[in-house]
């Protein structure tokens, strides 16, 4: 039986909050650790098989959202906290990090159903066994997948990498710092464009989340791309403003694709390019590569050649009053200094937002 599961787990107390590029790393961790995991085997030779997850990171913590196959509710959720618990210790950038909260979300027919096919379950322990044994790290063992990958996983991600290379035209090798025909800028340019393909695909699971709850991002426990964005508007992150910020990102992979470069042409389209650079580093480190580049000096002379300032990043902290032309309201509107015209569907909301 399969079982939803929400978790908290959280910073220390005195840990000062995590800006927008730390909340980054902090899911890149989490996930590098959750995909390695293979399944947890309970007691008396009970296996939970992770199927799913997605994660959250918030300025004080993480949400995470699981779904695990189990034989019953309270082995999912005994399995979960211990398995947090021990990801989090083997995890030296989290160690001193806790789990807060975590237990199964469900409706009541889905936890009737649950309930039902575990009183027919054949199986040695029942739920009230598990729940005596709580606590106790001996019944529960992490079955670990391995996270370094084979040199023929590496070359086929470096493969991939290269192909999707070849549709970035915006940027050549010394846009990155690189000499031209720079393998490593080849790589790099490959891990933009893929990402901007992923964050499209992300963009619309967000935008059905949304329009399904009703809620904003701040009330929502797991968001693919919104999340990732500055906090301090989370409240207004809503299904429309999301449905604007794809078509933001569709500009952004079209303009990637084209010569002749031009800085981005708002708050939201900085925005954009910065989760692409942000995920392009995760491509890169995902795929084995990011120890053997130049990652860090690639990224320095990209922000050189693709924005005009880094004045969105300010958006990230919190403590930070907006700079002018950061204002929320104007994340779609074209820089003052601009004569470019944006999407139509951008300017009707603008539009319609002033006229309201």
């Amino acid at each position: 039986m399969e079982y939803q599961l929400t978790a908290e787990i959280a910073a220390p107390a005195d840990t000062p909050h995590l800006d927008g590029l730390q909340r980054h790393g902090v899911a890149a961790l989490l996930d590098e650790h959750l995909d390695a995991l293979a399944g947890i085997e309970g007691p008396d030779g009970i296996e939970i098989e992770p199927v799913d997850h997605q994660i959250a990171v918030q300025a004080d913590g993480a949400t995470i959202t699981w779904v695990l196959d189990a034989p019953g509710l309270a082995f999912a959720e005994d399995a979960a906290q211990h398995a947090l618990k021990e990801l989090l210790e083997r995890t030296e950038l989290l160690g001193d990090w806790s789990v807060r909260r975590c237990e199964v979300t469900a409706s009541d027919d889905d936890l009737a159903a649950a309930l039902g096919e575990e009183d027919d379950a054949d199986l040695e322990l029942d739920a009230d066994d598990a729940e005596d044994d709580e606590g106790e790290d001996e019944d529960f063992e992490l079955v670990l997948s391995p996270v370094e990958l084979t040199e023929e996983e590496r070359a086929a991600r470096r493969e991939a990498l290269t192909e999707a290379a070849a549709q970035l035209h915006a940027f050549g090798a010394e846009s990155f710092g690189q000499e031209p025909g720079s393998a490593a800028a080849t790589l790099l340019a490959g891990a933009l464009v893929h990402s901007v393909a992923l964050l499209t695909d992300e963009l619309f699971a967000d935008i059905q989340t949304l329009e399904d709850t009703g809620l904003a991002a701040d009330e929502v426990d797991a968001l693919w791309v919104i999340d990732e964005l500055p906090e301090r508007h989370a409240e207004a992150y809503d299904a429309a403003f999301a449905r604007k910020f794809l078509i933001t990102m569709t500009i952004l992979g079209y303009r990637l694709s084209q010569p002749d470069w031009t800085p981005p042409l708002c708050t939201a389209e900085a925005l954009a390019l910065h989760l692409v650079k942000v995920r392009a580093g995760n491509q890169l480190a995902v795929a084995g590569l990011a120890e053997e580049l130049p990652v860090e000096e690639m990224f320095a002379a990209l922000d050189e050649a693709a924005f005009e300032d880094s004045d969105h990043e300010l958006l990230y902290a919190e403590d930070e009053p907006e700079a002018d032309g950061l204002a929320f309201e104007e994340w779609f509107y074209p820089y003052a200094h601009l004569t470019a015209a944006l999407h139509p569907y951008l300017t009707a909301e603008a539009q319609d937002e002033t006229e309201d």
